[in-house]
């Protein structure tokens, strides 16, 4: 019996892979703007692959990336850059649909909610709220709690321990098998693929697949 589901935050409760897209498009049209000289599309390529290297979570990407652009920080390209990049995001947070109404669904039924995600504290915390999703959730684990990211066991264990279940009475749900589900069953807790987050992955060694959240109300019926 399911008495605990366990969620990865980006690609499975809110498409975070899109929002970046937008964000840093953004964020490359306003410091044109302001007198970046470089063609958007090779300053996305750009910015990518900084992201690629550095992690999609760096605080000083974009100072990064106009130190490999101009060989200097403007700090004028770099206020326009943000503000837009935070413009953007502001208004693009937004879950999955039917989330909300799977979530509610789950509390109804008194299946504890959890979080396990690589972001750092402050910015999961950020994302929760502003798609006024943060009451629902009993536990929430970020990369601050452990300094270990997926598929370390340690963020899940530390889950299971403040939920106070047994792993195998938990289900992992996320959208990056290497990560997600093999920490998971690390520790033997139950796994669910949520391709709807991750079209293209392939995972034969979940328990679950979902091209929709809200089949996970079946799952938990069963």
């Amino acid at each position: 019996m399911i008495k605990a589901i366990i969620f990865d935050l980006d690609n499975t409760l809110i498409d975070f892979g899109e929002m970046k897209v937008h964000t840093c498009e953004a964020a490359i049209a306003g410091m044109i703007d302001a007198g970046l000289k470089i063609d958007r599309k090779k300053g996305m390529e750009i910015l990518y692959e900084l992201f690629t290297k550095y992690g999609m979570e760096d605080h000083n990407i974009f100072q990064r990336f106009l130190k490999k652009v101009k060989g200097k920080i403007d700090y004028r390209i770099l206020a326009n850059g943000i503000v837009a990049y935070r413009r953007v995001r502001s208004g693009f947070l937004e879950p999955y649909p039917h989330t909300n109404y799977v979530l509610l669904k789950l509390k109804g039924q008194g299946i504890k909610l959890a979080i396990v995600s690589d972001a750092p504290r402050l910015k999961a915390w950020i994302r929760l709220a502003s798609m006024r999703l943060s009451d629902f959730f009993d536990v929430v684990i970020t990369y601050d709690d452990t300094k270990r990211l997926k598929p370390s066991n340690l963020p899940f264990k530390k889950a299971v321990k403040m939920l106070n279940l047994k792993p195998a009475d938990c289900l992992m749900v996320g959208d990056r098998p290497e990560r997600d589900m093999k920490g998971a069953q690390k520790i033997g807790m139950q796994t669910c693929f949520a391709k709807y987050g991750n079209p293209k992955g392939k995972d034969i060694s979940a328990d679950y697949v979902i091209k929709d959240i809200k089949e996970l109300l079946d799952i938990v019926s069963t």
